[in-house]
């Protein structure tokens, strides 16, 4: 019989596979601690150190199991990391017949039916994105899977994807002509006749929204769920139990109108002039919320005359456009599915008419020329939990960062996780030997004006030990830019900045090029390997708490306030200590790793709350001397 010990040992089947192969007790016991919530049908929270390898450790107990398995990771990278990379690995050397599947959401995969449709509506495009549909057009004719990862060279954030993917919106489902050869459902369709399935978290929210929704299923049932960065869960939930409406949301629903009108039923040109002005009403509305990009609560949008107007004449625009849609119902299902989607913007827009929603915050986001309009939900933990109970099977959590002073109450208040078995295993790592934490005490209050200012000065002797290989990570884009600015001039190293290139291309960049400095904010404190000395230091500006100008943070706290609890100590303070643990969590990826880890604040010494931050990090030496961090690396160096 296999057992994770066995297939985890030095002298086990992974170990014949895998060159440099290292048993690890703590992997070990993981393993055998999902093992026994598989063999028990319960549920298990599991926090491990960086360097585990809890991959591996909750693969090999999942394909042993002989049940159906549903794997969620943190991203769609570490998804396709996992099925393509870790779980052959797994899967091979177990030896079991077991059937896997990959599945992604809909936004990933070819949908033919619109494809067809832009050969003939493809003027409004520029000339890159039609370079880049003739190569979709061309990928077509040979690709399995439909899946656009395939086309690595179309980015994600690409407009062209947009226009040859569906969305519950504009998917016609078993209507569509293409049906019996669509990509998303042959995947779906495989998912339901796997024994292990790999979804991302933005996956399995979605199935979760559509089923609250009505919309029937997109994964199949599973006896177990397993929760890959489970830290992530908490602030998904609040994302995908919202509500949002965007301005890209309602063009697609003028430009689909278009389209449908042409392919059913072009015998009425006044209906384009309705159209014509949904649209600029639309637009209208965006310069109504002003230039600046910004986060703001609805009631102060509501409150000023300009952006009310614009937005009550929205309303009436989209009411004009659902009476011609409706007027031609009947006429074909593409007309007959705009109606539908106008009649839901209908309902959203209305909503946000009125003062009678206490259980959701409502709030406006600014991005570039577009804006969303949102619905968040004050509290997840009753949603998330009515909503697991649905799947009717067990759950692990897993992540390196779930703890905060030790304790797991913040994690499993957030979900509703507080019956649940709750373990933790310590990094393998020697901490104390491979990393030293510097805290210099020269640098003022971080709300000081010259604050990243002083951050780059104190950094830079730093630096010149490291020569480069660094990153330096910040809690705003505006110390980001000041940052920049500053090192260029005064470092003859190679500085790479977030917003330059894409962030993988970033790290590629960063692992190949020799004393590189990487500059980021919060997309590069968690979800980044960089193994060896290519990355000697992570040198991070102020604790990360969340900016309080926020406003479904502001809602919360003013929630809990009135409930008589400390929003500091319960939120803010907690969130703060698990993303700087993601931080510190870059610099450590590989037992001959070392490195300095540099946290300028001062506040981790100097308030009360400091002591927290440092309970919740690896054990690991102190300095406030530079002549200490100079002395650790030449250790090192010379060794």
């Amino acid at each position: 019989m296999q057992t994770p010990e066995h297939i985890l040992s030095e002298t086990g089947p992974l170990a014949e596979l895998i060159p440099d192969f290292a048993s690890r007790p703590q992997q070990i016991e993981l393993a055998e601690a999902i093992e026994q919530a598989f063999s028990n049908q319960e549920s298990l929270i599991c926090e491990a150190g960086t360097g585990t390898g809890k991959t591996f450790a909750y693969l090999v107990p999942a394909l042993l199991s002989g049940t159906k398995v549903i794997i969620s990771t943190g991203t769609k990278h570490l998804q396709d990391q996992l099925y393509l990379r870790d779980l052959p690995l797994v899967h091979r050397s177990l030896g079991l017949p077991i059937n896997v599947a990959l599945l992604k959401g809909r936004a990933n995969y070819l949908c033919l039916h619109l494809l067809r449709l832009s050969e003939t509506d493809d003027r409004h495009l520029d000339k890159k994105s039609l370079a880049q549909l003739v190569d979709i057009r061309e990928w077509s004719h040979h690709t399995a899977h439909g899946d656009l990862s395939e086309l690595g060279h179309i980015p994600e954030n690409a407009g062209v994807r947009s226009i040859v993917t569906s969305s519950t919106e504009n998917c016609l489902g078993q209507e569509c002509e293409f049906y019996d050869d669509c990509y998303l459902f042959r995947a779906r369709r495989h998912a339901n006749e796997a024994d292990l399935v790999v979804v991302n978290h933005h996956l399995f929210f979605a199935d979760l929204a559509l089923r609250d929704q009505g919309y029937g299923e997109l994964l199949p049932t599973a006896d177990m769920v397993i929760f890959d960065e489970a830290h992530q869960l908490p602030d998904l939930a609040s994302l995908f139990f919202s509500q949002t409406l965007s301005a890209r949301q309602l063009l697609e629903l003028t430009n689909d109108s278009k389209v449908a009108y042409f392919e059913e039923s072009a015998d009425l040109p006044e209906f384009l002039e309705v159209l014509e002005k949904a649209e600029k009403s639309i637009r209208d509305l965006r310069l109504a919320f002003g230039r600046n990009e910004q986060r703001v609560g609805w009631h102060e949008v509501w409150d000023k005359p300009p952006s009310r107007s614009a937005f009550c004449d929205l309303m009436e625009k989209i009411h004009v456009l659902y009476a011609a849609l409706e007027a031609f119902s009947g006429r074909g299902k593409l007309l007959d599915h705009c109606f539908k989607r106008a009649e839901k913007v209908l309902n959203m827009l209305d909503s946000f008419t009125r003062s009678d929603n206490v259980d959701f915050i409502q709030w406006l986001e600014i991005r570039g020329a577009g804006f969303l309009l949102h619905q968040t939900p004050l509290d997840v933990a009753e949603t998330f939990q009515s909503h697991m109970r649905d799947y009717e099977c067990q759950s692990v959590y897993t992540s390196a960062t779930l703890t905060v002073n030790t304790h797991f109450k913040h994690f499993t208040r957030q979900l509703g996780l507080n019956e649940i078995k709750a373990k933790s295993w310590e990094s393998p790592f020697n901490f104390k030997k491979q990393a030293l934490l510097y805290l210099p005490q020269t640098l003022p209050d971080p709300r000081e004006q010259a604050y990243t200012e002083q951050v780059v000065e104190c950094a830079l002797p730093v630096l010149a030990l490291t020569r480069g290989r660094a990153f330096i990570l910040f809690t705003s884009h505006r110390a980001l830019n000041i940052a920049t600015a500053l090192l260029k001039e005064k470092i003859d190293y190679p500085v790479l900045v977030q917003g330059d290139a894409p962030r993988t291309e970033l790290l590629d960049n960063f692992r190949q090029t020799q004393h590189a400095v990487l500059l980021g904010t919060s997309s590069f404190w968690e979800g980044v390997d960089v193994k060896g000395q290519a990355l000697s230091c992570v040198i991070i500006d102020k604790l990360p708490f969340s900016a309080p100008s926020d406003p479904v943070l502001q809602a919360r706290m003013k929630i809990m306030e009135e409930q008589g609890r400390n929003p500091f100590m319960e939120h803010q303070l907690p969130e703060a200590v698990i993303a700087l643990k993601q931080g510190i969590g870059r610099l450590i990826r590989d037992r001959n790793d070392y490195g300095v880890l540099m946290i300028c604040d001062p506040r981790i010494k100097t308030k009360s709350y400091g002591r927290i931050f440092l309970n919740s990090l690896p054990t690991m030496r102190q300095t406030h001397e530079l002549s200490e961090v100079e002395d650790f690396f030449n250790r090192f160096e010379a060794g």
